[in-house]
Order: structure tokens, then sequence, then C-alpha cells
């Protein structure tokens, strides 16, 4: 017979347990618009909508998901130049108040909002939510499809202003999702997969990105474009089963260690967002640094991919 101190310890427990749950309101890193639909007033919920302004004006402003926040991909300081490389992941503490200016504590859920264009622009929602996942907060999810998604499947548009209230965001670096120079480096010594999730023309060094030095690859890269990994014209991630058949076609393994890079680690977050949190391979680093930083020291080798 339970005891009238131990009945009360385990109901504390259970209630304990189920704040927790309602806090992360799920774990799936996709949800789709009737998730979000029917979530949306939930007290730990806060949607980001990422989309940056364009030619035509700001898109947040001619319409987003009710009580969204704008937090544009390029201007809220998602990412930083470190030491002269473009796009890094900033210093921990000043990604934190970033993180916490929008609103966002560590008891909050973040649906990350996109366009939902095409796989380039997707990868502003999966380098953010890799933002998220690398300082520790897991209770983060993207809406598949992004606005163009929410507006088919006739979700609420509003053009109010939402001011966030400043809220205190506490990172904790795991560095087992983030790759630097040395650990490429080394898994090139060891034989652990990298993954180029740049366009084949920049693979094969038939062209390159401004920001590297010098066209090609890092000797021993596969390559997966990223575009692969985002259907387009139905504005939706690719299931896991073609991740996987993607993966299979170049020897990337389901469950062994292995790198994604690009350019400054835009492109490399879809590759690391297919693999690790659609596919399940939890041994999947990402290298923000990439060819960039990869690039800039001449004795790092460089060569066209195959």
């Amino acid at each position: 017979m339970r005891t009238p101190l131990l009945a009360a310890v385990l109901a504390a427990g259970l209630a304990i347990a189920g704040a927790a749950q309602a806090e992360r309101l799920t774990d799936q890193p996709l949800v789709d618009a009737a998730w979000l639909k029917s979530h949306l007033g939930n007290e730990s919920l806060v949607v980001l909508d990422v989309r940056d302004a364009a030619n035509d004006g700001n898109p947040y402003d001619k319409g987003h998901v009710p009580g969204a926040i704008s937090a544009p991909y390029s201007t809220t300081g998602w990412r930083a130049n470190v030491n002269g490389v473009p796009g890094m992941l900033p210093p921990v503490e000043q990604i934190e108040k970033v993180i916490g200016s929008l609103g966002v504590s560590n008891d909050s859920h973040v649906v990350i909002v996109p366009n939902g264009t095409n796989s380039s622009e997707f990868g502003i929602a999966t380098r953010i939510y890799w933002t998220f996942k690398v300082l520790g907060h897991d209770a983060v999810s993207i809406l598949n499809g992004g606005e163009r998604a929410w507006v088919a499947a006739g979700g609420e548009v509003s053009t109010d202003a939402v001011k966030p209230v400043a809220a205190s965001f506490t990172g904790t670096l795991r560095s087992e999702l983030l790759a630097t120079a040395a650990d490429v480096e080394k898994a090139r010594a060891d034989g652990t997969r990298l993954i180029d999730g740049r366009p084949a023309a920049q693979y094969k060094g038939e062209s390159k990105s401004p920001v590297a030095r010098v066209a090609g690859t890092i000797p021993s890269a596969v390559n997966i474009e990223n575009a692969k990994l985002y259907d387009a014209e139905n504005a939706s991630f690719v299931s896991k089963e073609t991740v996987a058949s993607l993966a299979k076609g170049v020897d990337v393994d389901a469950d062994k260690e292995n790198i994604a890079f690009c350019n400054t680690g835009h492109w490399a977050s879809v590759i690391w967002f297919g693999l690790s949190e659609v596919q399940g391979n939890k041994r999947t680093k990402m290298y923000d640094g990439s060819m960039a930083e990869w690039t800039a020291d001449p004795a790092r080798p460089v060569e066209p991919g195959s």
C-alpha cells in the first residue's frame, strides 16, 4: 500500500513530467500546417517567421502566421563573422541574447517558418534549427513547406506585427553536432565520411562561391546536392526513405559518423537536417566554417570532386 507521502511524491513527479512534455509540444522535426493550427495560442509555443526582405518588401508585413515573431535570417543575428570567416555560429553569449530578445526561453517550443520556396531558402530554417539544437534546445520544429504550405492549407494570415517580450535563454553547446577544421582534418585521416552539400558544379570545381578562395572540394568528400532533399514543386522536405536512398548512393552509412559542409554552413544544414533529423543518424555533424574557412588556409588541400 502506498503511503500518503509516497503518493504525494509520485503525483508531484508526474505533474513535473507532464509539464515538461507540455513545453516540448512534439518531438517531430517537421510539423504540418494542421499541427500548427491546432497549437496556436499555446503558451509555450513561439513561432519565428525567418523570411528575409526581398525587392518587393518585407514578406512578414504582407502576411504571416498569426502570432508569429519576425526574425529575418540575414538581419537578426543568427550567424556571425568569426575570425574573418562569414556565416559562423556566433559566440554562445551573443546568440543567447538574440534568441532571448525574440521571446524564446528554455521552456519555449519553437516553430520556424521560412517561405518554403526551394531547398536553398528552406536552408534558412534548417540552419536556425541546427542553431537551437547545437545550443542544447530540443524543443524546436520547422513548418514543413513554410509559409507556402500554410497558405495552401487555408491557414489564417495576419498583418499584425508582434512585438516579442524579451525572455531569458541559456544555451549549452553540444560539440558533438559542430565540426571544426581540426575535426575535418581528423575525418580525412580516419576515413570518416565528408559530405559536400553544394551544387555539383561547385563540388567538381567547375564554379565556386566568392567566399571560397579556390574552386574544388575537400579531398575524399562525396556530394549530396542540397536541392535533392527538398521538393520545391510541392513545398515539402523529402521523405526519410529518399534521404536514405541519397545517402546510400554515396556510401554514407545510416549509423556512422559523418560531417556535412558547403561554403558557409547554410546548404550543409539541409544535409545535416536530412541525415540527422529525418533519417535519424545522430552521429552527423556540421562544419559551419565549411569551404570559406577551409580554403582560407593555402596549406589545406582542395581538389575537384568526382
